[in-house]
């Protein structure tokens, strides 16, 4: 592959490989080593690759398998506690408007949703990928896509309803001395 040809793959995927790696790794310096590595993959073994349309399927899928093997190594020299079944949170039904939040604020809440429903959540939502798009490219049956991005979608409700309760409890309150004062200049 020539140095351009590289150079247009990175600049024609560069920023929606970010998006999905921020949305995998949280962090935006471990999604710039994903997305990082995904390119030197491709440098390395893209050219093997037959049919030049799916290079963008190639390299998500080769992004998400890279962080799939740097979070089994993180495991492997960590110990994590899981919750035990049957302890997951209850779904709860969204608690004020939506609309309110903004952008930021909802890939925060992206980043807390379990990992499981995180990627296939961000493809969907960030990549406009298809049920059957998200399954080849995660290795997933379609039902298993499906089924995650139903709870997904339930979990990430759960904590934009808790992100707007949250800050309709904020109250600005003044010190006494300027409720005093304004109660007396009438």
């Amino acid at each position: 592959m020539s140095a351009d040809a590289f150079t247009n793959l990175v600049d024609a995927h560069y920023a929606a490989l970010y998006r999905f790696a921020l949305s995998l790794a949280r962090r935006e310096a471990d999604a710039c080593d994903l997305v990082q590595q995904t390119f030197y993959v491709w440098a390395t073994k893209g050219s093997s690759l037959r049919e030049q349309d799916k290079a963008k399927t190639w390299l998500f899928t080769t992004l998400y398998r890279e962080f799939l093997r740097g979070r089994r190594r993180d495991q492997r020299s960590q110990s994590i506690e899981d919750l035990p079944p049957g302890q997951q949170e209850p779904v709860l039904e969204p608690a004020g408007d939506f609309e309110r939040l903004d952008g930021q604020q909802v890939m925060a809440a992206l980043q807390e949703v379990d990992e499981a429903f995180r990627a296939p959540l961000a493809l969907f939502y960030l990549e406009d990928m298809s049920y059957l798009e998200i399954a080849e490219l995660l290795e997933l049956p379609i039902g298993t896509v499906m089924s995650r991005l139903s709870r997904g979608k339930a979990q990430l409700r759960t904590l934009l309803a808790r992100r707007l309760t949250a800050a309709d409890q904020k109250v600005i309150q003044f010190p006494p001395a300027i409720s005093a004062k304004k109660g007396g200049q009438k």
